[in-house]
């Protein structure tokens, strides 16, 4: 067995105990199954895969799914494309074929399933070589026929050929693998990038591999240096905006707006916290904390260079991007606060906030131990400065105190409330609900009833 195989019978046993009984039965059957593509990658780097890419060679989609029917259900995923997936396992099979570019978009393809495609052809129409990989379990053989091995070994990404071009989807997977893997692109890669346009490339598919970024992402300064390199910034412009924004050199020593947020988001993938979406918000919020800068930045009369209201005017640039690459409107309404706020916790730490305000705080950015991340990312991405955080602790612990580090306050007086005590539902409620709230937040009261005395002294002084 080899050491990957092995590794995954290891750490993995029922997803090896499932690729073997694949395989055994697919032979039976008289085809040939392989594990492929970001499986077989990963377990060359030594991670354990999620699922399981399979092709299965020498069998129609039709035999396929006969000879299953008994052992599993099948799901067509992809009827043109010779895909299926397995009911209630972590299994892709993707049987042999080819693409090719037949008019404009990413659709415009004509794909031919050839079950007895070789390996090698058939793995012409995949991006890179480190994804052109293949391994026989049975046979114990490893599939290498663009030497996508020795590439991952040396921490190259490369294209397979001329065609890669012909899916711009690519340039973002190239940027996500970058980051993921720690790849240096060649410079052949960098320069077929450059030409190729964004076409009419849905957001939901953009929005998969800035996804992976986020969430996946060891080097992201590496990845988005690719994103430019590739000259792909134009297709974010808030992003392309960054690009020689100036900076106190003082207080930025690394140089302009986008290499400090490059900096802030190999910061940011140091600290994830493992929860899909407390990450994506912060990592999105991370990448657009100084997106107002370039609105707002000026040399003034002594010199320095400032960019008053930065924080505010980030808002609008914000939702352009996120607009660009999901509909999700919860996480706009989540990253924005922290973009708006991200100064925050050190004006408020200077200032030595009381109660209230750091209930209003979190009443804003909904948790406060987001913003803190934001923060702590911000002031980590200006080497070779170091600065201390002590903001951070200091407001988590307030705010763990008063029991809004990671949700934010709620209203203890609602409307049904004063119906209880008679009132009749109307526009007098908002001002008499309003009243409550801002007294609960100032720490007039923590319970519920302590809510119902106030709310009784404020209708007695309406009598």
């Amino acid at each position: 067995m080899s050491a990957f195989s092995d590794l995954l019978a290891k750490s993995k046993p029922t997803l090896w105990e499932l690729a073997m009984d694949l395989a055994r039965h697919f032979e039976s059957a008289g085809g040939r199954m392989l594990l492929v593509g970001g499986t077989v990658r990963d377990l060359l780097l030594g991670q354990i895969p999620n699922e399981l890419d399979i092709e299965v060679q020498k069998l129609s989609a039709e035999e396929i799914k006969s000879s299953l029917q008994h052992r599993h259900s099948c799901d067509e995923v992809g009827k043109s494309f010779g895909v299926l997936r397995l009911k209630g396992k972590p299994v892709e099979i993707a049987l042999p074929r080819t693409e090719v570019k037949s008019s404009s978009g990413h659709k415009g393809f004509t794909v031919k399933v050839n079950p007895f495609l070789s390996f090698a052809q058939a793995a012409e129409r995949r991006d890179f070589t480190i994804n052109a990989l293949g391994f026989d379990p049975l046979n114990d053989e490893l599939l290498d026929p663009f030497n996508g091995k020795e590439d991952l070994n040396k921490g190259i990404l490369r294209h397979i050929g001329p065609a890669f071009s012909e899916d711009p989807l690519r340039v973002l997977r190239g940027m996500q693998f970058i980051a993921r893997f720690d790849l240096s692109p060649t410079s052949e890669t960098t320069s077929l990038c450059q030409g190729i346009e964004l076409e009419d490339l849905p957001s939901e598919r953009l929005w998969e591999e800035w996804k992976k970024l986020i969430l996946k992402g060891k080097n992201l300064f590496a990845g988005l240096c690719f994103l430019r390199a590739s000259k792909w910034l134009r297709h974010f412009p808030e992003l392309e905006a960054l690009v020689g924004c100036e900076q106190d050199p003082e207080w930025h020593p690394e140089g302009d707006v986008w290499t400090h947020t490059l900096h802030c988001m190999n910061a940011f993938a140091r600290e994830r916290i493992g929860n899909e979406w407390e990450d994506l918000v912060v990592g999105f919020a991370v990448l657009c904390h100084d997106l107002g800068k370039p609105a707002t930045t000026y040399r003034s009369d002594d010199g320095r260079i400032r960019s008053p209201l930065h924080e505010p005017r980030g808002e609008e640039p914000t939702r352009s991007f996120l607009s660009r690459l999901t509909n999700q409107k919860d996480l706009h309404e989540e990253v924005v606060p922290l973009v708006r706020r991200h100064l925050t916790p050190r004006i408020f730490y200077q200032d030595q906030a009381g109660d209230g305000a750091i209930r209003r705080l979190a009443r804003k950015v909904k948790r406060i131990d987001r913003l803190v991340r934001v923060a702590s990312a911000d002031i980590a991405g200006r080497p070779p400065r170091k600065d201390d955080f002590p903001e951070g602790p200091w407001l988590l612990k307030r705010a763990n105190d008063l029991k809004v580090v990671n949700e934010e306050p709620k209203p203890l007086v609602l409307g049904r409330h004063l119906i209880e005590r008679g009132l009749q539902p109307g526009p007098g409620f908002g001002p008499i609900l309003k009243k409550c709230f801002e007294a609960q937040l100032d720490g007039k009261f923590e319970s519920e009833r302590g809510g119902f005395a106030f709310l009784k002294q404020i209708l007695s002084n309406m009598k």
